[in-house]
């Protein structure tokens, strides 16, 4: 259990010293993410930056991740009879979100590169690990050296769905409950992060660690 992301953040820093001072990049999954990427990056005194991706809900139950998507990528998982349509359009609006995001979160900045570094995904919780993998997946694209995926939380079913992904080469998660229902239930406090604290957070992070 988890007081907030800040309490999340700390912890996690903790169990990834061995990361400090090393060729390292860190990414956060917005917007959840950032409050502990940012104590990520200064623990490890890497820069920080965002990964834009997105899951896709299902159609009856939106909370409920059937896939991911990037401003270039899709991940599907294997689910029968969910209609094309459907997919088609949830993608397309997704994508806009990312387009906006993305305008947002580089104002003044623009992606860090990723080739050859050691690049360390934060989240603060994982349901299903589909948005993870896509977001692995689309980094393998500027070949890192290593990809780590690190967070406070999930079950044993996203950890091991992670962890099968070719593109990922270690997961390490703190708290792997048996009784898992959302993400929010592992912390006392789980307000939402804004996109504007998201942004702060980041740019902050930015002046004091990117090169």
């Amino acid at each position: 259990m988890f007081q907030d992301r800040i309490d999340a953040g700390l912890q996690l820093a903790n169990n990834l010293q061995q990361f400090k001072d090393g060729n390292v990049v860190v990414l956060a999954i917005p917007r959840g993410g950032l409050p502990l990427g940012a104590i990520v990056a200064k623990t490890l005194h890497a820069p920080l930056d965002v990964a834009l991706s997105k899951k896709i809900g299902h159609p009856y139950n939106k909370e409920y991740a059937i896939g991911a998507v990037s401003l270039n990528d899709i991940i599907l998982s294997d689910l029968p009879r969910i209609d094309k349509t459907y997919i088609s359009q949830e993608t397309e609006i997704i994508r806009q979100k990312l387009r906006k995001r993305f305008d947002q979160y580089y104002r003044n900045s623009s992606p860090l590169n990723l080739m050859g570094k050691t690049v360390i995904i934060v989240d603060d919780g994982v349901a299903t690990g589909n948005t993870i993998k896509i977001t692995a997946q689309m980094i393998h694209k500027e070949r890192p050296e290593k990809v780590i995926v690190a967070i406070p939380v999930a079950p044993k079913s996203a950890v091991e769905n992670m962890k099968a992904s070719n593109y990922i080469d270690e997961v390490i998660c703190l708290e792997i409950p048996y009784n898992f229902h959302a993400v929010g239930q592992f912390y006392d406090e789980f307000k939402e992060v804004t996109d504007e604290v998201a942004i702060q957070l980041l740019e902050k992070t930015r002046e004091a660690y990117n090169p």
